[in-house]
C-alpha cells in the first residue's frame, strides 16, 4: 500500500524497496517511529518519510554529504541530531540505490 507520504515521490522508495527486499536478510518495517523502514538482520539502515530518504552510514560518510549538499544530519525529532544518519530529499538528484547499497553494507558491518 501506498501511503500519502510516498505518493510524490513516483514510487522511488517502493522500487527501492522491492530491490533489498529480494535479499532474504533484509525485512521492511517501522524505522524510528512509524515512519516505513527496511532493516538488515533487525537493524535498520534504510527510512523512508515525507519524501525524504534517511540512511545509517559511517559519521566522515554523512559528513561527506553534508558538506556536498547532497544531505543533511538526521533529527528524529528530540533535537538531537544523529551522526550516523543523513537524510536526503526524493527532489535531490542523486542515485538511491547507490546510497542505499552503502547503508546496507555499513550495518551489515557493525555485526
Amino acid at each position: 500500500m501506498v501511503e500519502a507520504e510516498d505518493r510524490g515521490t513516483g514510487g522511488q522508495f517502493e522500487q527501492l524497496a522491492a530491490r533489498f527486499l529480494a535479499d532474504p536478510m533484509v525485512s521492511e518495517g517501522t524505522g524510528f517511529g512509524s515512519s516505513r523502514g527496511l532493516r538488515v538482520e533487525g537493524r535498520i539502515f534504510a527510512i523512508f518519510g515525507k519524501g525524504d530518504l534517511t540512511l545509517k552510514l559511517p559519521s566522515a560518510r554523512v559528513d561527506e554529504l553534508i558538506a556536498l549538499g547532497i544531505g543533511t544530519r538526521f533529527d528524529p525529532g528530540h533535537g538531537r541530531l544523529m551522526k550516523q544518519w543523513v537524510t536526503v530529499s526524493a527532489g535531490h538528484v542523486i542515485d538511491w540505490e547507490k546510497l542505499g547499497d552503502e547503508a546496507l553494507r555499513f550495518v551489515r558491518s557493525l555485526r
